[in-house]
């Protein structure tokens, strides 16, 4: 090893200044973001330390890890000192972080209005940077029995299947569904598919006595309601 990289490895650090160590001694929540990060990838280059490398990265997303779960593995191995396994460790956490949010909230929430779409939406939805079409499943009490995702696309919209969305309702005994996708450019406007979707899945519902109450567009901090709009 190089003098220069041996200045920049983390074994040189004081015991206290190593990230891994420091989470032993005085527990997770005392790392920053970049500490954290640098356990991940182990290791940084030999003209930087791991945890500079993480601090450049979250700093060119303006420190918002939201920003960085929105990377994806080509993207990340474009910082020097990042290589596929490191990239990959990253997007993994972060993907678990996702995950346990959209857990953590009730499996069977009660859906007055809808901002209980959105909290219960967000966790899933929010952060991606592809399309994915969900359904509501709901009971005569408005309380979700299932919710499922029916597509996944590109960046730019998602086919949706009506045949299956009907046969999920029938198989959870569904009264009513409320539709949800995202937009990954940010924007709240119903495009002109997003608008004869919502109108194909509710005529489909008629038919079999399933009513769509609401269809959601979700971004990060924001959505857009069809309800609450008067478009459904």
């Amino acid at each position: 090893m190089s003098s220069l990289e041996s200045k920049f490895s983390i074994k040189n650090w004081s015991e206290s200044d190593r990230p891994r160590e420091k989470l032993v001694a005085q527990g997770k929540k005392i790392l920053s973001n970049a500490e954290l990060m640098a356990i991940l990838i182990g290791s940084g280059s030999r003209n930087e330390s791991a945890v500079s490398l993480c601090k450049r990265i979250l700093a060119s997303v303006g420190n918002n890890l939201n920003e960085v779960a929105k990377l994806n593995v080509q993207q990340l191995t474009n910082f020097k000192g990042i290589g596929d396994a490191k990239a990959i460790s990253i997007v993994a956490a972060l993907e678990l972080g996702r995950r346990q949010q959209a857990q953590a909230v009730p499996v069977q929430p009660t859906i007055t209005a809808s901002k209980d779409v959105y909290n219960y939406m967000q966790p899933l939805l929010g952060n991606l940077n592809h399309e994915e079409f969900w359904v509501l499943f709901l009971n005569n009490s408005n309380k979700v029995v299932h919710r499922k995702m029916i597509s996944s696309g590109g960046q730019t919209g998602t086919v949706v299947d009506i045949r299956l969305i009907l046969k999920t309702a029938f198989e959870f005994g569904a009264v009513a569904m409320i539709l949800a996708h995202n937009h990954p450019s940010g924007s709240l406007r119903p495009s002109q598919a997003d608008k004869t979707t919502t109108i194909n899945i509710a005529e489909a519902g008629k038919t079999v006595t399933i009513k769509v109450l609401d269809h959601l567009i979700v971004t990060e901090k924001n959505y857009f309601s069809f309800a609450d709009e008067g478009l459904m």
